[in-house]
């Protein structure tokens, strides 16, 4: 690793560490404060679903009557409106959510059929 006076040194080192700094500072503002929480629904309740991610752990997510449901088909890029009925077990989900005295409340719950990863992933998201 460059020392600080190594980078004094040399402008262009010190002109991209500043811009890498940037554009990572840019990313995490960017991103905010809320959690994406993406894997299998286990568990499906009015008041919270259950999420089994890739590597295994158990994820509870709390949900709210403000709570947005996206149906993604693969028919149309940003998914067809949906409603809490329409969540089941098995389901490929990602969800956006805010993080709240160690819990999380979906703000937004994107879903796939059971067995439909690749309708699941957001397109560029």
């Amino acid at each position: 690793m460059e020392s600080e006076d190594d980078m004094r040194g040399n402008p262009k080192k010190a002109i991209l560490a500043s811009f890498l700094a940037l554009i990572f500072a840019a990313a995490v503002y960017a991103h905010g404060d809320k959690v994406h929480v993406m894997g299998m629904l286990t568990k499906v309740s009015p008041e919270m679903v259950s999420v089994k991610t890739a590597d295994g752990k158990m994820v509870d997510v709390k949900l709210a009557t403000t709570t947005v449901y996206i149906f993604r088909d693969g028919k149309s890029k940003d998914g067809t409106p949906a409603k809490f009925a329409d969540l089941a077990v098995g389901q490929k989900v990602i969800i956006h959510a805010t993080p709240k005295n160690g819990t999380l409340t979906a703000d937004e719950v994107k879903f796939a059929p059971a067995g439909a990863a690749a309708a699941a992933k957001p397109a560029g998201n």
